[in-house]
């Protein structure tokens, strides 16, 4: 049974299979070189280094890097000349400003799939790699789609503010989440009036974003916590609090009487011992196993301890990541290589760690909407099921089309474009093993090793075995294009989809 306490794990316990866990999970994985780095460091080095990320130099984000005009609402002149030519039934007036609008639409949509490609490259080349990591969980924690907002510059924000919070205060978020223009315009807070409350940013606030389904508070403090959060708005990107829009009444939440506004309402829930209770369980299942079972007890402690740790250090994540990326329990035999890959990880850490050249940043976008995770566009506000949801017959078939795509070029079975022979030098991935006297790598050293590389636990020999074979009846000299054929082999193995 898994160790039940924060314990960190014996220095000297901490080799190559403890250091490849740690870039995964951690990141999106890394490079024999980096392995052998990590394992050189020693545990606190590494984890030291993979979440003080912000002492590492990166490229920059700027507000102008996408355009925050084309979604702006109609200026007053526009509204007047809008409201003339439907008093007037001028047909072709109102025929153009239609099409105006679609036009910005179009472009808007043409952002949002250019932003897709940036994000996903910015995870492939980044020097931080758990900035990214912790990013893509907040926008699966708190899920906002494109496809409902309809503004691409506010999922932009979004994502910085993710970025910016990644390692920092969980609590602070929850007070900007309130003031998010993409989240209000989600949850349609943005026309919530005193007269008529909107429930939906209180209602999931609680239940999905702080404290869990159903855990510690009601319906009155649903209903309460909406009156709170009236007057919470935005004008085009910024956020804009609507003061008489606003419920300035008495309301009773969690049993407690006030004149509460939204920060108060924000405030109340993260005093309650539910909440940390509830991110460390998210954490957990995003980090160390995704519990597709029933919690066992020693793991409920575990979740237990880690809350209690979160609230002594008022919210701040990073110690909080530092403790668990430290603990024997992390790197226990139950969790290693426990999770299938989201989409986006088994892309990004199949670049970062094999080194493929990317061809085409589109076929990836296309290939991680059909296998499941379509970034910025998350299926609901609960945000992606994840766990064994990401499997099944169509999406295993896009997997191993898309490895086969960025080891060898070929195009994947129904993409748009057109095959590349590959670029792909694959022999850098055993530059640590020493060539016998007749200047050849030895054809069991390079099994062995592409094997350690590749996948995230100890392999089975029967994947040993059908390399060897395979190596055989290809010659046996250990070459480019060997090595490329006994990769297509690794990543179709059901182990390859584990991390």
């Amino acid at each position: 049974m898994p160790t039940a306490t924060l314990k960190p794990l014996r220095p000297d316990a901490f080799g190559h299979w403890e250091a490849n866990h740690l870039l995964r999970r951690a990141g999106f994985g890394g490079t024999p070189d980096q392995v052998r780095l990590l394992v050189e460091w020693g545990l606190d080095r590494s984890v030291d280094y993979l979440i003080k990320y912000r002492e590492i130099p990166t490229e920059a984000i700027k507000p102008d890097d996408f355009r925050g005009d084309i979604m702006t609402p109609p200026s007053p002149e526009e509204r007047l000349a809008y409201r003339k030519a439907q008093e007037a039934q001028d047909e072709v007036t109102l025929e153009r400003l239609r099409r105006l609008r679609q036009e910005r639409q179009r472009q808007d949509r043409q952002q949002v799939r250019a932003m897709q490609q940036w994000w996903l490259k910015r995870m492939i080349e980044t020097p931080r790699p758990l900035e990214e990591k912790m990013t893509l969980f907040l926008h699966g924690h708190f899920a906002t789609g494109y496809r409902t907002i309809e503004n691409s510059y506010h999922m932009f924000l979004q994502n910085q503010m993710f970025r910016k919070y990644a390692v920092g205060n969980f609590a602070e978020l929850c007070f900007q989440i309130i003031r998010d223009p993409a989240m209000l315009a989600f949850l349609d807070n943005n026309e919530s009036h005193k007269r008529q409350p909107n429930e939906n940013l209180a209602r999931e606030l609680m239940e999905l974003f702080t404290l869990g389904e159903g855990n510690g508070y009601t319906e009155n403090d649903i209903k309460e916590g909406a009156r709170a959060l009236t007057g919470y708005s935005f004008e085009g990107n910024e956020f804009l609090f609507r003061e008489d829009f606003h419920d300035d009444g008495q309301k009773v939440i969690f049993g407690k009487r006030g004149t509460y506004n939204g920060d108060d309402f924000v405030r109340l829930i993260l005093g309650r011992t539910q909440c940390s209770e509830f991110i460390a369980l998210k954490l957990y299942r995003f980090f160390v196993n995704d519990l597709p079972g029933p919690v066992e007890p020693a793991v409920k402690t575990f979740i237990l301890n880690l809350a209690r740790e979160m609230r002594s250090n008022k919210y701040d994540l990073a110690p909080v990541l530092g403790t668990l990326f430290r603990s024997e329990h992390f790197y226990d035999e139950a969790n290693i290589a426990a999770e299938i890959k989201s989409p986006v990880q088994l892309v990004v850490e199949a670049v970062r760690s094999l080194k493929t050249p990317i061809l085409d940043l589109n076929i990836l976008v296309d290939a991680l909407e059909l296998m499941g995770q379509d970034v910025f566009f998350p299926p609901s506000v609960k945000g992606w099921v994840g766990g064994r949801s990401w499997i099944n017959t169509s999406t295993l078939f896009v997997r191993q089309n898309l490895l086969t795509h960025l080891l060898t070029g070929r195009l994947p079975s129904g993409f748009r474009g057109s095959s590349t022979r590959s670029k792909f030098d694959a022999m850098h991935l055993l530059a640590h093993l020493t060539k016998g006297s007749d200047g050849e790598y030895a054809q069991t050293e390079a099994v062995d090793f592409l094997l350690k590389s590749c996948l995230g636990a100890k392999p089975l020999e029967a994947r040993r075995a059908t390399l060897l074979e395979f190596a055989d009846s290809n010659g046996g000299r250990v070459n480019n294009e060997l090595i490329i054929g006994m990769l297509c082999l690794i990543t179709a193995m059901p182990e390859y989809q584990l991390c």
